[in-house]
């Protein structure tokens, strides 16, 4: 019989290289909603998320609860998390610009 283990994320995020890729592919893949649940691995990779849950003006269980798969963080905790994690939020232009027909009419 073969033996399996359940896979954990905290076990690849060993350097601050292996944070930055685990970020890197996902905002890549587009699943916006990931991004809490990867902001929340990296707090407890880097064992943080209290001092996490500080800046974002939580208790530690209310952002991992927030921050999980089932949370619906708002925006501001999203960021205040990105933060307390040394990162920020920036919106970049697209290599390709969207089609005019897609843009609002001013």
């Amino acid at each position: 019989m073969l033996k399996t283990k359940k896979f954990e994320v905290l076990d690849y995020l060993k350097t601050e290289e292996d944070i930055k890729a685990y970020l890197d592919v996902a905002l890549e893949e587009g699943d916006y909603g990931f991004l809490p649940v990867a902001l929340a691995d990296i707090a407890r990779a880097r064992k943080v998320m209290t001092g996490a849950a500080k800046a974002a003006s939580a208790t530690r269980t209310d952002l991992c609860q927030s921050l999980s798969e089932n949370g619906s963080p708002t925006f501001e905790i999203v960021a205040q998390a990105a933060s307390s994690l040394g990162y920020r939020i920036a919106l970049l232009p697209m290599s390709t610009p969207v089609p005019k027909s897609v843009t609002a009419k001013t």
